[in-house]
């Protein structure tokens, strides 16, 4: 398990994205590093978690729970292969793109360790939007990649320092329970009934999601 790539975008102007002043960073290109990684803090204030790599807009990116992106290149060949055409390295906006690593089959909570410093924690699947289908140039491409459930993981920080592309991961702790970012994935877009399930993860649990389980409980029952 390694982290193939290091990928950080920066701010550039579409015509495609509701964001503010119609910027976006989603174009993510890979990087050599050594890249300083730390908590950016609370969602709405925090963008990325890597120095360099530009977040537009804070209201539904950033923040600690959503500090890092990390996408499987498995999967990525797998799109390559459906598609029909070349998908690099960054191109679903991920920082980082790594390679031996089950990352929708994470579990929600599961750490770790990238090089001899970062520690990451998963909090959750990527939710897709419109600018990722107009930046994928892919009609349909929200619903498609909803219904494929593989939708990479993002991280909070839980130890700062710095990573460089090859660095080897580690799965320095992976928790007790059974609920993966695939999981969660699906209890957040298809599959509501889930929801409930969710809360077994805990604090780890990104915390938009694990409000919003904790509503369907009170209104549902689970």
């Amino acid at each position: 398990m390694k982290l193939l790539s290091l990928n950080l975008g920066r701010a550039r102007s579409v015509e495609y994205t509701d964001q503010p002043e119609g910027m976006t960073g989603i174009d993510k290109r890979p990087v050599d590093g050594p890249v300083r990684v730390t908590a950016p803090g609370p969602k709405g204030v925090g963008g990325s978690g890597l120095a360099g790599d530009a977040v537009c807009h804070l209201r539904h990116h950033g923040g600690d729970d959503q500090a890092v992106y990390a996408v499987a290149r498995e999967d990525l060949d797998g799109w390559e292969r459906e598609l029909g055409r070349a998908l690099p390295n960054g191109v679903f906006g991920e920082n980082l793109t790594t390679v031996g690593l089950d990352v929708s089959g994470a579990l929600i909570g599961e750490r770790w360790r990238i090089g001899s410093d970062v520690v990451l924690e998963v909090t959750c699947g990527r939710i897709p939007c419109r600018t990722f289908q107009e930046h994928l140039g892919e009609r349909g491409w929200v619903k498609r990649f909803t219904q494929r459930g593989t939708p990479g993981a993002y991280l909070r920080v839980i130890e700062s320092g710095e990573i460089r592309s090859g660095d080897p991961i580690e799965i320095a702790h992976r928790p007790g329970h059974d609920v993966t970012v695939a999981v969660q994935f699906r209890a957040s877009t298809t599959e509501r009934e889930l929801l409930p399930r969710l809360l077994a993860a805990g604090s780890a649990l990104h915390t938009e999601s694990r409000k919003t389980a904790l509503e369907y409980v009170a209104k549902y029952g689970g």
